[in-house]
């Protein structure tokens, strides 16, 4: 796992690395297909973007360039993340266990935590504050001392691409390729830096309205929560792109189906690509609500992250599409 303000990968506390025992298979297998998905969906029409970074602006280990025609089919996607009253649904539904909650920790921010010393499982060797914490799990996402109550319209963290995975096969859905999943943020903007244009229209010095959820003030001592938001905002939060969709930059992390490849956009196809045959890691988009542009300047549309398929955080969540 990569050490930034996405993918944490601890020197304590153990490796999430082995298969956990679920209730249901880990990649959703063993989850029944008759769930009933309560997030709207927005119809993304076919089209032609160019995918990637216009302004040449990202991590060059992430892949954004070069700057690509693709043409995608017609699919629908959900206009918000999952939410922590969906998720629970579907939990009630199927008695599922998250990958969290298996292994007893994830990953939590180090101003979010609440407990004592003895849930501090580890930290990241090259970014301290992300804390392995105990009980850490979708219920409890600072530590096993918070809940999520309160929070029905807040995005699901601490999920896994696994857990996402088997969310999908219960609603009849899957997770977007990161192709649909750009198209879809863009908003029918071509080449935009943000779902709502190219300017922030917003800066730490307190000048104009933050158009989503994300980290203002000196990262990763104080942040002035000049948003609003500390941490997840409701998903319907902000104002919604030109298709409608809610929040694709900012508050938290989203899932998408491919395997992730730094190199992909070099010879990725040009109709409905859907990322390298294998890697060990799955592609994130979007980033979240600990995203800044002095550290990690990824809540742009053409920016890429990657995190292994059993890995979760407090900012990593998902929408599906069908």
């Amino acid at each position: 796992m990569t050490p930034h303000c996405c993918a944490p990968s601890f020197d304590g506390g153990g490796a999430r690395g082995s298969e956990p025992e679920h209730d249901c298979e880990a990649d959703g297998a063993g989850v029944r297909q008759d769930g009933v998905h309560p997030i709207e969906q927005a119809t993304i029409p076919a089209g032609k973007f160019a995918m990637g970074d216009a302004f040449a602006e990202g991590y060059p280990a992430d892949g954004e360039l070069p700057v690509h025609d693709v043409t995608v089919s017609e699919f629908s996607i959900d206009v918000t993340t999952v939410t922590n009253a969906a998720f629970a649904a579907f939990v009630r539904d199927t008695g599922y266990r998250t990958e969290s909650e298996n292994f007893g920790y994830s990953a939590v921010f180090h101003h979010l935590f609440r407990g004592s010393g003895e849930d501090e499982l580890g930290h990241v060797a090259d970014a301290p504050w992300w804390l392995g914490i105990a009980g850490a799990d979708w219920r409890h996402p600072g530590g096993r001392k918070t809940s999520i109550d309160g929070l029905d319209d807040h995005p699901v963290v601490h999920v896994s691409w696994n857990d996402a995975q088997a969310y999908c096969r219960w609603a009849g859905r899957r997770l977007p390729t990161e192709a649909e999943w750009e198209y879809a943020s863009r908003g029918g903007l071509a080449g935009a830096r943000f779902p709502w244009g190219d300017e922030l229209g917003a800066d730490d010095a307190g000048n104009g309205a933050w158009p989503c959820n994300i980290w203002q003030g000196d990262f990763p001592r104080s942040n002035t929560v000049a948003d609003g938001w500390e941490s997840t905002a409701p998903v319907r939060t902000f104002a919604p792109n030109g298709y409608g969709l809610w929040q694709t930059t900012g508050n938290v992390w989203e899932w998408c189906a491919d395997n992730f490849d730094p190199g992909y956009y070099r010879e990725s196809p040009d109709v409905d690509p859907a990322g390298p045959a294998e890697s060990p890691v799955k592609v994130m988009r979007g980033g979240s609500f600990l995203c800044h542009a002095s550290y990690c300047y990824r809540y742009r549309n053409a920016a890429r992250s990657s995190n292994t398929p059993d890995s979760a955080t407090c900012n990593m969540g998902f929408r599906t599409v069908a």
